[in-house]
């Protein structure tokens, strides 16, 4: 599948299970209470940081990932 064509089937243009539920993938998710792995994060002014810098400063972090549309 190309770029574009994974790019056209994220920004779908109406919320309903037949174009959501091929984006869930829950079983590949860390089980909850357990860490999730270390990965690089970019700051909105395009600096990178690490998940795992952010947890050494904070008890609690939540990492959104998505469409808010």
């Amino acid at each position: 599948m190309s770029e574009s064509d994974l790019v056209s089937r994220y920004n779908y243009d109406e919320f309903t299970p037949e174009k959501v539920t091929p984006w869930l993938n829950f079983d590949a998710s860390p089980p909850l209470v357990e860490p999730a792995p270390d990965f690089p994060l970019w700051r909105l002014d395009g600096r990178q940081t690490r998940l795992s810098k952010i947890w050494s400063r904070h008890v609690y972090t939540i990492v959104e990932f998505g469409s808010f549309t």
